[in-house]
């Protein structure tokens, strides 16, 4: 190669090492959980995981980044390989947000977790892994399921998993937000007829993949997952975390 050549192939090199630096300037904002959290296909519509609206409220400094998964437990999610997939690509200054619960209270031994033993475990490696990485953690209790009893009280369905995140986040000086707190207020406040609005209902033929309709408490609608974004953020900047200056 001659000399001529060596020198504009060093060029081209610092050229594109500078736009790759550039590049990571921008913070990638990491999110793992549950069906609840996940990005769906055209024909779940009208079915929403909220994950989906989370890059509408950041600024143009952060990239959302779901990764989220239908029927996911904090266990299987690593054990599939998922979560070793985002590790290997996590940055410095990265944030990573984790919202497990409804299927590790699921009874197969591929999802269960106990609340106060594996469950805690497992979120504390997410943690710890993150925080390896030098990237920030933040631990989100799982949203609420619009479960009503016969008397019209919105019920309790996730139980003891809401205090293991809250308690785990507290032992590793973790950022937590409730959000089953944030969503059952939501919820309660909407009542029992208009709160549907937040999650999966339609009538039959409202959607040509759903010729039956839909009847669902668990999952979120378009509209239930902006709500719930919207939850969200609103409790991140009332904390004052860092994450805020990520967001609109």
């Amino acid at each position: 190669m001659k000399p001529c050549q060596k020198t504009l192939l060093i060029m081209v090199m610092i050229s594109f090492s500078a736009l790759t630096y550039r590049c990571s300037d921008n913070v990638n904002i990491w999110m793992v959980g549950d069906s609840t959290m996940a990005d769906k296909k055209p024909d779940a519509a009208p079915e929403t995981g909220w994950g989906m609206i989370m890059q509408e409220f950041c600024n143009e400094k952060a990239t959302v980044r779901n990764h989220s998964l239908n029927g996911r437990s904090s266990k299987s999610f690593i054990t599939e390989g998922h979560w070793a997939r985002i590790l290997d690509s996590l940055e410095k200054g990265d944030y990573v947000i984790i919202q497990f619960g409804h299927n590790d209270e699921k009874p197969d031994t591929a999802r269960h977790t106990d609340p106060f033993t594996t469950y805690k475990q497992t979120l504390r490696k997410y943690i710890d892994d993150t925080r390896s990485k030098e990237g920030v953690p933040v631990i989100c209790s799982s949203i609420v399921r619009r479960h009503f009893d016969n008397a019209g009280n919105l019920r309790d369905t996730h139980g003891e998993y809401i205090t293991a995140a809250r308690e785990i986040a507290e032992e590793t000086n973790t950022a937590f937000i409730d959000m089953e707190a944030l969503t059952r207020k939501m919820v309660i406040e909407a009542g029992q007829e208009k709160s549907k609005e937040f999650f999966l209902f339609c009538a039959p033929g409202e959607f040509e993949n759903r010729p039956e309709g839909a009847r669902d408490s668990t999952h979120l609608s378009a509209y239930g997952a902006r709500k719930v974004v919207g939850l969200f953020a609103e409790r991140v900047k009332e904390l004052n975390l860092t994450l805020a200056g990520l967001l609109r």
